[in-house]
C-alpha cells in the first residue's frame, strides 16, 4: 500500500474535537486543521476545534436550510458551535459528552438513549451513533477542504489511557461508521508525551536521564487521564515505557462548569431557589463561554454573566 500524503491526528474529545496533520509532501510541519461548521444558522466559518455537540432539529427550531453545508443540505441535525449554542437555548434536543457516553457500562451505548433528558417526540440516537456523526463532519469537511480524502490519509485518533477494551472498540465502530475505518488508537497521555518529546528533540534525553518517571496529567472536557511513563536504558539507548494508568476519571472541564453555574445561581437566586433544567444548561453554558474566554486571555479580567429568561 502506498504511503498517504497526509499523517492526520484526531482528538475526539468530550466537548472539543481537534484535528491537526503533517503533510509529507512539503516541509512535514504540524498544522492544525481549521474546521468548516455551522456557527449561526447559515452561517458556516472555519475553527480551530469542531465542539462535540449534535443538535437535533425540530420542524420548526430554524428557518428552511439554515443547516446546510457546503458540501450537504436537507439535514436535520447539525455538529459543531451552532450545535452547541442551540442547544444551550433548547437543552432536550442536544446530545452532549457522547465520550462519557461510550465508557459508561452501565447502559446499551449501541442504543438510541441521547439526548438522555430528551421529551417525548424528539429523535435520539446512541453514543456510538453521536461520535460517528461527529467524526462524519470532520471527514466530510477535511475532503472540501483538501485534494485527498482523509479515509485515505494515515490516521491516529486518541483516547483515553483508562478507556476499557469495549469503549475502545466501540471508538474504532463509531470511526468506521463515519467512514474512516483503517484509524489507529492511541492513548491521549502518551499523544501528549510524544508533544513534549517534539518540543524538547535537543535534550529530552538528558531530561529524562536526570528523571526517569514521568506523570502524564490529562485533564479533558469530560476525563481526567493519568499515565506513568518511565525511560528505560537498553543497549545504550533510552527506551520509553508506559509503566501506569490511572483509574477512569469522569471529572473534567464540563464538571468545573457546573461548579461555576451552582456558584453563579447561588449568588443570583434567593437562598434555597434553583433555576429549571432550560434556564440552568443556559448558566452552564454561558459559564463554559466566560471560562474559555479567560482562560484563552490573560488580560481579561472580567466576563458578565446573565441568566436567561423564560419563554
Amino acid at each position: 500500500m502506498a504511503a498517504s500524503r497526509f499523517v492526520v491526528g484526531i482528538d475526539l474529545g468530550t466537548t472539543n474535537t481537534a484535528c491537526a496533520y503533517v503533510d509529507t509532501s512539503g516541509r512535514r510541519a504540524i498544522e492544525v486543521f481549521s474546521v468548516p461548521q455551522l456557527v449561526s444558522a447559515g452561517e458556516v466559518r472555519a475553527r480551530a476545534t469542531l465542539p462535540s455537540f449534535v443538535y437535533l432539529a425540530g420542524a420548526h427550531d430554524l428557518p428552511a436550510g439554515s443547516l446546510d453545508l457546503p458540501w450537504g443540505s436537507g439535514r436535520d441535525f447539525c455538529v459543531g458551535e451552532l450545535a452547541r449554542d442551540q442547544g444551550a437555548r433548547v437543552p432536550g434536543r442536544l446530545v452532549a459528552s457522547a465520550k462519557s457516553w461510550l465508557c459508561h457500562a452501565a447502559v446499551d451505548r449501541t442504543a438510541p438513549i441521547l439526548p438522555w433528558s430528551a421529551g417525548e417526540g424528539v429523535p435520539r440516537i446512541s453514543p456510538v451513533e453521536a461520535s460517528a456523526r461527529i467524526l462524519t463532519h470532520l471527514r466530510e469537511a477535511w475532503d472540501a477542504s483538501f485534494p485527498e480524502p482523509l479515509a485515505a490519509q494515515e490516521i491516529v485518533l486518541t483516547v483515553p489511557a483508562s478507556f476499557d477494551e469495549v469503549a475502545r472498540e466501540l471508538t474504532l465502530a463509531a470511526a468506521h461508521a463515519a467512514g474512516l475505518p483503517g484509524v489507529a488508537l492511541l492513548e491521549e497521555p502518551q499523544a501528549a508525551f510524544y508533544a513534549w518529546l517534539e518540543t524538547h528533540e535537543r535534550d529530552w534525553r538528558a531530561c529524562l536521564t536526570a528523571v526517569p518517571l514521568v506523570l502524564v496529567i490529562d485533564v479533558g472536557g469530560g476525563t481526567t487521564d493519568l499515565s506513568l511513563i518511565g525511560a528505560r536504558a537498553s543497549r545504550g539507548e533510552l527506551g520509553l515505557e508506559r509503566v501506569a494508568v490511572g483509574e477512569h476519571l469522569l471529572l473534567g472541564g464540563d464538571n468545573i462548569d457546573v461548579a461555576l453555574a451552582r456558584a453563579m445561581e447561588a449568588r443570583l437566586l434567593p437562598a434555597g431557589e434553583r433555576l429549571d433544567a432550560q434556564r440552568f444548561h443556559g448558566l452552564v453554558s454561558a459559564c463554559r463561554a466566560a471560562k474559555e474566554r479567560m482562560l484563552g486571555d490573560p488580560t481579561t479580567g472580567e466576563v458578565r454573566v446573565s441568566v436567561p429568561g423564560r419563554g
